[in-house]
């Protein structure tokens, strides 16, 4: 199973060349789920349900409870802004969570859950998008711990460990990264343990999320850092969900537009019954809401 996570950037920069450059990456990539952090939707248009649409995806999506800071920024007040989840199996069952932040912080963060019906086993998919506020680990780390008790909530049922993705804003060694991983620390939930996938990448890959080599990012003056991640519980029976391989996309421009101000992160996870990606066929029309 191809798995893809990837803040899209809203309605920043270039958009409309940005969605053709995501699009074109996705196509080439051809992944099995997509997660999806800043989609925008407005006047009756929806990049995550354009994007499913061309790529033969079915979706669901969850806007933002507060968008005003988000439209502020962009000088619209008729955009808003969620995160999503395109598959090429059904979607099941979904459910949202609203991140806790202090009002000064909050900007409507959220995660959204969608249970895939993969050949073989149902998988437990999150995605979600943390504070991007530098000196806020401490509200990350309240974050993230709502976040491992909705994964709690939601993991049961299936064999297939769950799979948690999104822009986490925060580095690998932080405090929010290890209280979620609750394998170099306490976990925020007692006995669960969720992997950060990167750890089974070769150690010299390129892995900065947020790099300076993007113009967009060169732009900001702030260092290159890995803040994208896809985490998996332990395996399932066999090594059901075991992480294969991880690596950088989207890293580049196309057609000389770069597509994002972060890179996309894509993982190969081990599923019974399918060969590789798209091998369950592609199915069209959206999920849900």
């Amino acid at each position: 199973m191809r798995v893809l996570t990837w803040n899209v950037w809203w309605r920043f920069g270039p958009w409309e060349q940005r969605q053709k450059a995501i699009l074109s990456v996705l196509r080439e990539l051809r992944p099995d789920v997509v997660a999806l952090q800043e989609v925008w939707a407005g006047g009756g248009e929806n990049l995550a349900r354009w994007l499913a649409q061309e790529l033969g995806m079915q979706w669901t999506w969850a806007p933002s409870h507060a968008p005003e800071r988000w439209r502020q920024r962009l000088g619209d007040p008729t955009v808003d802004v969620g995160n999503a989840v395109l598959s090429r199996w059904p979607i099941v069952d979904r459910a949202v969570l609203r991140l806790p932040a202090p009002e000064a912080y909050d900007d409507g963060r959220l995660a959204l859950y969608a249970r895939l019906d993969a050949p073989g086993h149902q998988v437990p998919f999150f995605t979600a998008h943390l504070t991007s506020v530098p000196h806020a680990s401490a509200v990350r780390c309240e974050q993230v711990a709502a976040l491992a008790g909705f994964v709690a909530a939601h993991r049961g049922g299936t064999r297939f460990p769950p799979v948690v993705t999104g822009d986490f804003n925060a580095w690998p060694d932080s405090d929010e990264i290890r209280l979620f991983g609750g394998y170099k620390t306490a976990p925020a939930v007692p006995g669960q343990v969720l992997l950060d996938a990167w750890e089974y990448a070769a150690p010299e890959a390129p892995s900065a999320t947020w790099d300076a080599a993007n113009p967009f990012v060169a732009a900001t003056f702030s260092p290159s850092a890995r803040i994208d991640y896809i985490h998996v519980g332990p395996p399932g029976p066999g090594g059901l969900g075991t992480v294969r391989s991880i690596r950088r996309a989207g890293d580049g421009p196309v057609d000389g537009v770069w597509p994002s101000d972060h890179a996309a992160v894509v993982a190969e996870l081990a599923v019974a019954g399918t060969d590789g990606p798209g091998a369950a066929g592609g199915i069209a029309d959206q999920a849900g809401p």
